[in-house]
C-alpha cells in the first residue's frame, strides 16, 4: 500500500486481534486504504456488507481481516459432523481464487486457522487430500467446490462467514446458480457473517445481496472517474499492417520491466506472441485453453519478473493482482467497455502509477466511442510516426508458438508431414499393415 491510497485509520485503531496485526506487519500493512477504513469497523462490529471499490484498492485484505477476526472472538459451531467449514470464500476464477489463497496465508500465519483453496482445471487429488484434512477457510471456484461439497468431502453447515469476491463478474461467467446452491447449503444469513463485493453493485448484484445477505450494509467508494486515476492513457490509430510494428516498436524503446498486451482472440494471442519472440522480444501466452498448471508457471515466472511481456486474452483482465505492472497494451481494442477498464487496471495499482496504449485499429476502432462514453473521457490520441515501426523480422514458427502455450503435441509417425518424407513413411505404414493383418476367422 502505497502513500496514495493510505487514510489515516490504522490498522492498529480497530481492536483486532493481536494474531491478524502480527501478519499485518509483515506484509508491511500500517494504515488502511479507503474501502478498509469504510468497511472493516462495520464487518468487525458483525454487520454484513455489500461493498464496492475500484479494482486494485485492497478489497481482499478487508474481507480476510474481517473474515479473520470474526473466526478469531467466536467459537466454532459444535455438533456438526462432517468435516466442518468455518468460513467460505467464492472466487469467479481460478487465479482469483489461488491470489486469495496466498494473501489468506501471508495475512493469517499467525492465526493458527487452515486454509485450503479448491479449483478446476488441475490438483484434483491434492485438493480432495487437503479438504479430508480438515479447512477453516475454504476459498474456491463454485464447480469445484460444488464437486467436492456433493462428494460430502465437507459441510456448510457451520459456516460463520461467507464472502462472495467479484459478485460481478460470477453473473458474467454465468456461474450465478452454483453461487446460490452453496449459499442456500449455509446457515440462515442471520446466523452468519455476509461480505460481498464487486465493481458494481448493480441491481441484479443487489438482489442477490438482499437474498442471502442480512440487511447488508451498502459502501461505495469510487474515484471521480471510471479508469483508475494513476494511469496514463494514450491511442494510437493504426493501420492492421502497422499493429505489430508499432507494439514492438514501443517495447523497445519503452523497455518496460513488466506488461500485460490484451488481445481479443487466442488466434491474435498465437500470432502476437511468434512476432515478439521472432523479434527478440521473451514473451509468453496466458488464454483460456492454457493448462492450469501451465498456466500458474506462467504467471509466477511474470510475477518474478522472468518474463518481460505477457499477451493476454480477457482471461487474464480481472481478478489478477501482480505488482509493478508498468504498462498495459491494448493491441486489440476490446468490444465491451467494461474490459477497457478492468484491462487497464492491471496497471496503476496500490496507489503506484502505470501507462495504457491501445491501437484503435481497422477492426476494432468501432468500440471506441462506446468505451470513451463509459469512462467519461477522450483517450489522448499520438500520432504513429515513422519512428515507431519497427522493421521485423519473421516471426518464430506455429508449431512452436502452440508448444510455448500449452497446445504442443507428439505427432504420430508419418501423419501431418509433407513431402517425399511423408509420403515415404505413409507408404510404409501401409506395408506394415498388410504384413501384420491377422487371419480371417
Amino acid at each position: 500500500m502505497t502513500a496514495e491510497l493510505k487514510t489515516d485509520c490504522e490498522f492498529r485503531s480497530l481492536d483486532l486481534h493481536p494474531s491478524i496485526l502480527q501478519g499485518l506487519e509483515d506484509a508491511g500493512f500500517t494504515h488502511c486504504t479507503p474501502i478498509q477504513a469504510a468497511t472493516l469497523p462495520v464487518a468487525l462490529a458483525g454487520q454484513d456488507v455489500a461493498g464496492q471499490a475500484q479494482t486494485g484498492t485492497g478489497k481482499t485484505a478487508a474481507f480476510l481481516i474481517a473474515t479473520f477476526q470474526h473466526l478469531l472472538t467466536r467459537p466454532p459451531v459444535e455438533g456438526v459432523r462432517g468435516n466442518p467449514v468455518r468460513a467460505l470464500i467464492v472466487a469467479p476464477t481460478r487465479e482469483l481464487a489461488v491470489q486469495i489463497h496466498d494473501d489468506a496465508r501471508l495475512l493469517g500465519a499467525h492465526t493458527g486457522l487452515r486454509f485450503g483453496v479448491v479449483y478446476g482445471g488441475t490438483g484434483y487429488d491434492s485438493q480432495r487430500r487437503r479438504l479430508e484434512e480438515g479447512v477453516d477457510v475454504l476459498i474456491g471456484t463454485p464447480g469445484r467446490l460444488i464437486d467436492y461439497y456433493k462428494q460430502r468431502l465437507y459441510t456448510l453447515k457451520a459456516v460463520q462467514v461467507v464472502v462472495i469476491d467479484e459478485a460481478d463478474r460470477m453473473f458474467d461467467l454465468g456461474f450465478i446458480r452454483d453461487v446460490r446452491y452453496l449459499l442456500r447449503r449455509c446457515p440462515p444469513p442471520e446466523k452468519r457473517l455476509g461480505l460481498l463485493f464487486s465493481a458494481t453493485l448493480s441491481y441484479r448484484v443487489m438482489e442477490l445481496a438482499y437474498e442471502h445477505m442480512n440487511d447488508p450494509k451498502l459502501i461505495r467508494v469510487e474515484p471521480e472517474r471510471v479508469t483508475a486515476d494513476k494511469v496514463t492513457e494514450r491511442l494510437y490509430h493504426t493501420a492492421n499492417e502497422e499493429k505489430l510494428p508499432l507494439l514492438v516498436g514501443l517495447l523497445r524503446s519503452l523497455a518496460p520491466p513488466r506488461s500485460l498486451v490484451f488481445v481479443n482472440t487466442k488466434q491474435a494471442a498465437e500470432r502476437v506472441w511468434a512476432s515478439l519472440e521472432g523479434n527478440g522480444i521473451k514473451a509468453a501466452i496466458l488464454s483460456g485453453d492454457v493448462p492450469q498448471k501451465k498456466r500458474l508457471r506462467l504467471l509466477e515466472r511474470f510475477q518474478q519478473g522472468e518474463l518481460p511481456v505477457l499477451v493476454a486474452t480477457d482471461v487474464a483482465a480481472r481478478g489478477l493482482h501482480i505488482p509493478d505492472i508498468t504498462h498495459v497494451f491494448n493491441f486489440d481494442l476490446p468490444q465491451d467497455p467494461e474490459d477497457y477498464v478492468h484491462r487497464i487496471g492491471r496497471t496503476a495499482r496500490a496507489g503506484s502509477t502505470g501507462e495504457a496504449i491501445s491501437f484503435a485499429c481497422e477492426n476494432y476502432v468501432y468500440s471506441l466511442p462506446e468505451i470513451e462514453e463509459y469512462i467519461g473521457h477522450k483517450i489522448p490520441v499520438e500520432p504513429v510516426e515513422e519512428s515507431l515501426l519497427a522493421e521485423l523480422a519473421p516471426p518464430v514458427r506455429r508449431e512452436r508458438a502452440r508448444r510455448h502455450h500449452g497446445h504442443g503435441h507428439h505427432r504420430p509417425r508419418g501423419r501431418g508431414r509433407t513431402g517425399a518424407e511423408g509420403k515415404k513413411q505413409r507408404h510404409a505404414g501401409k506395408r506394415r499393415g498388410r504384413r501384420h493383418k491377422a487371419p480371417e476367422s
